[in-house]
């Protein structure tokens, strides 16, 4: 299983700030770091981890989705982001597998290169590139602390919008439609 030791390694590898905080008490879900750590829930991220189908033929895949404690992004958008025909939370079994990670405390970084990873574009386009945020180390008792524009570069998350509608559909006979202007 991965761990704060191997992230750190990672981050040290790719000499990048960040700091292997401690905890006082011990987490078993991610979404407990604010509690742990007396930070605001947008400091602190929690990576979901989705299965999904793509819309094509079927292929089933994992993504990950960079959220605030607490929160969880509208299945909707990430299935709208990604293209994917259908999108469930994964099985924890299926996480820990996959992402060799505790499924409760995955860490957004070392996962598989197959695993799209999506971020909610409140969080990259809300904090400061150095402000310093804080996720799951996959270790129940330390959590990493890491400048977000850091974090989001080394993970190659991509921006998802929840509050975005769907694309407009052709409408059959080839005709595209129009917007009319509001």
């Amino acid at each position: 299983m991965k761990d704060a030791l191997a992230i750190h390694r990672a981050l040290l590898e790719w000499e990048t700030v960040h700091e292997i905080v401690r905890l006082r008490v011990a987490m078993t879900h991610a979404d407990e770091l604010p509690k742990a750590l007396g930070l605001p829930a947008e400091r602190c991220l929690v990576t979901r981890v989705y299965s999904c189908a793509d819309a094509a033929g079927g292929r089933r895949f994992l993504t990950a989705v960079i959220v605030p404690a607490g929160e969880r992004p509208p299945i909707e958008a990430v299935r709208r982001t990604i293209g994917a025909r259908t999108v469930r939370p994964a099985h924890p079994d299926v996480v820990n597998a996959a992402t060799e990670y505790a499924a409760g405390l995955v860490c957004p970084l070392l996962l598989p290169d197959t695993m799209p990873v999506l971020v909610d574009h409140r969080l990259a386009d809300g904090l400061n590139s150095d402000d310093v945020v804080y996720t799951a180390t996959g270790e129940a008792s330390t959590a990493l602390g890491i400048r977000g524009g850091s974090l989001y570069a080394l993970c190659h998350a991509k921006p998802i919008d929840p509050l975005v509608p769907p694309p407009l559909q052709a409408p059959s006979g080839g005709a595209r439609p129009t917007r009319s202007p509001a």
